[in-house]
């Protein structure tokens, strides 16, 4: 076979392949010819004895160092003497020229080929003990952001970011919509989070957590499930468990995700779980101002502690041992985690403290003997159930609509009805996949326009107990948060004239929009993208909050409530809060703040609500004011 081709050709064909390597194998082409260039004419000088004229020949390093200086400078050639000498000159002159104008077009290609690869964000990243986020999202903006607040005090904290977007564009993104990002370094990566390849660039080895985020497009848990395959399965990972956090859309989904997780990923459900929340805060205004003050790295939130001095002591005891952080249950030595235990709960040594405070290192014990409970001011009452029958309406309607009606069906009364204002076409199939799952309520479908006036007139919606405002979601998003804005316009106008208050739960997409729905009034908002984007921070920075999440969540249980500070102490007497925590205990409930009903709408004084106060601080609670409790109804 090799007898079929020429020298030549081999010779052409080995050429070629070296050229084909790259910018080193050109390089080395170009060297080889300098250096072929100046041993010839480093030969040519020395045998022939030429040099300039009336001086004597030269010696062949001699010789050497002059082709060398001809060929890499055209200016040494201007003092040569002698027309032999000097068309030699100029032909080892020509040769260098060539040489180095080659090799200037050699290096600017493969700078510039450099350069948009590292646009492209294609190299490596060597960080390590950093949080990774697998896709992009509009959750993605709101992550970052909690994740520089919760990196505050941490030593140059890193947040990779990897997704198929353009690297560039995905920096401009961060850097409009968060100038200052404080001690964390921003890095972002252009790859698919399914590719083996891609993943190594991005360390997913040395990451403290993982973050996955649902694209927005169909079947995107597919998409999170095959991320963390290409995560847990990959044959190089390493030895050790990841921490994934991922959300999933779809609850047929669930199962799957946990098989392919295993105890390396946790999930979160959104759909569900915000349809859990509007279920609790449409009976309770204010609590889901309650929930994003808990879940923002913005204030105060959640963490756990071993307190070896509370070991033998009562979960009582333990309540009123901070002054500064409020306890709301513990985690015992098998990782679970319980929620308004009985106050005569014994912790143990292996135990840790629940409590809500505004970072991890400020639970700290209180050196205050006397709490100045006031006893005269405690109201020894049963505690109120606030299970009752109630005539609920949703307005608006989307896929989470269903599982809503399931949640409230959980909470209210037998008797109870709830009435679905919207265009939904197919009322029939809906209520028939209802049915099997609600016992305690009557459901109505009602065809009408949630931003007509008129017909909200006609269904006198003020009437209600609770109102709950669903966002649509086969239309334009920005179309969306305007019906819904629309909508809660009209309900508020309404209730004004009739002198009525309503209690109001709204679903938005956009965080740009709740600014403007602030003029309404309304008492309580459900933002998606950001609760859920809470969620998954928070999990990525402390996986002990899922099973405290699951608790809360949950129908059955305790849970937070916002009930009558009458029913706890007496009105109108300046008392302190270990005299709330006091009162809450009679009633094997756990107190962690109060609202002040005047300051209901004030956005300035976050709605009336503080949770978690000083406890020794003095305040006086008057007629409509509420106590934040744990409790189990």
């Amino acid at each position: 076979m090799s007898g079929k081709y020429t020298f030549k050709q081999k010779l052409r064909y080995y050429f070629d392949n070296t050229l084909s390597r790259g910018t080193s194998s050109i390089i080395m082409w170009l060297a080889v010819l300098s250096l072929l260039i100046i041993i010839v004419f480093g030969l040519v000088y020395t045998f022939s004895g030429l040099n300039m004229a009336g001086e004597e020949g030269m010696g062949f390093f001699e010789s050497m160092w002059q082709t060398l200086l001809r060929s890499v400078d055209p200016g040494t050639m201007a003092g040569d003497t002698g027309w032999v000498f000097r068309i030699i000159g100029l032909l080892i002159t020509i040769g260098g020229i060539f040489i180095l104008s080659t090799l200037i077009g050699v290096l600017t290609t493969s700078l510039d080929e450099k350069l948009e690869k590292l646009r492209k964000g294609r190299s490596l990243v060597i960080e390590e003990n950093h949080t990774l986020i697998l896709g992009w999202s509009p959750k993605v903006i709101h992550i970052i952001s909690e994740l520089i607040i919760a990196n505050e005090n941490q030593k140059k904290p890193r947040i990779v970011i990897l997704a198929e977007e353009d690297k560039v564009e995905m920096e401009d993104t961060v850097r409009e919509e968060i100038p200052d990002t404080e001690n964390t370094k921003i890095i972002c990566r252009t790859g698919s989070p399914l590719d083996l390849t891609d993943l190594k660039i991005v360390n997913p080895d040395g990451a403290r957590s993982i973050i996955i985020l649902s694209p927005e497009k169909e079947n995107a848990d597919t998409y999170v499930i095959k991320s963390i395959l290409a995560l847990t399965l990959n044959p190089k990972r390493k030895e050790g468990k990841y921490h994934i956090v991922a959300e999933i859309k779809d609850e047929e989904n669930i199962e799957v995700a946990q098989i392919v997780g295993k105890d390396e990923a946790m999930f979160v459900l959104s759909p569900d779980l915000t349809a859990r929340i509007t279920a609790q805060t449409c009976r309770q205004s204010g609590l889901s101002i309650i929930y994003q003050q808990l879940f923002c790295y913005e204030g105060d939130e959640m963490y756990f502690k071993n307190e070896a001095s509370l070991v033998g002591k009562t979960y009582k005891d333990a309540l009123f041992a901070y002054n500064t952080s409020a306890v709301l249950g513990y985690k015992d030595k098998n990782a679970e985690v319980h929620i308004n235990p009985s106050s005569d709960t014994v912790l143990n040594e292996y135990d840790e403290i629940l409590a809500i405070t505004e970072d991890d290192d400020t639970i700290i014990l209180s050196e205050f003997e006397d709490l100045k409970i006031n006893k005269d001011a405690l109201l020894r009452t049963e505690a109120k159930s606030l299970v009752k029958k109630e005539r609920n309406v949703i307005l608006g309607w989307n896929k989470r609509g269903k599982i809503i009606i399931r949640e409230l069906d959980e909470y209210v009364a037998e008797g109870s009805e709830i009435d679905i204002i919207s265009d939904l076409n197919n009322s029939q199939e809906t209520e028939n996949e209802l049915k099997p799952f609600i016992s305690n309520q009557k459901v109505n479908f009602i065809q009408g326009d949630i931003t007509s006036s008129k017909e909200l007139e006609n269904y006198d919606i003020t009437a209600y107990n609770n109102i709950i405002i669903l966002s649509y979601y086969d239309i334009d998003i920005r179309e969306a948060d305007a019906k819904t804005l629309i909508c809660l316009l009209h309900i508020r106008n309404m209730a004004d004239k009739k002198g009525k208050k309503v209690n109001i739960v709204s679903e938005m997409f956009d965080q740009k929009n709740r600014e403007l729905a602030e003029v309404t009034k309304a008492d309580d908002f459900i933002i998606s993208e950001d609760l859920i984007s809470l969620f998954l921070t928070q999990l990525s920075e402390t996986p002990d909050l899922k099973k405290v999440i699951d608790i809360l969540f949950e129908a059955e249980g305790s849970e937070f409530y916002l009930k009558d500070a009458a029913d706890y102490v007496k009105l109108g007497v300046s008392i302190n809060f270990y005299t709330i925590l006091e009162a809450a205990s009679y009633k094997n409930e756990t107190a962690v703040g109060y609202r002040i009903i005047k300051h209901a709408h004030s956005v300035e004084n976050n709605y009336g609500i503080k949770v978690n106060p000083d406890k020794d601080k003095m305040i006086t609670f008057s007629e409509g004011d509420k106590i934040i409790v744990l409790a189990e109804d």
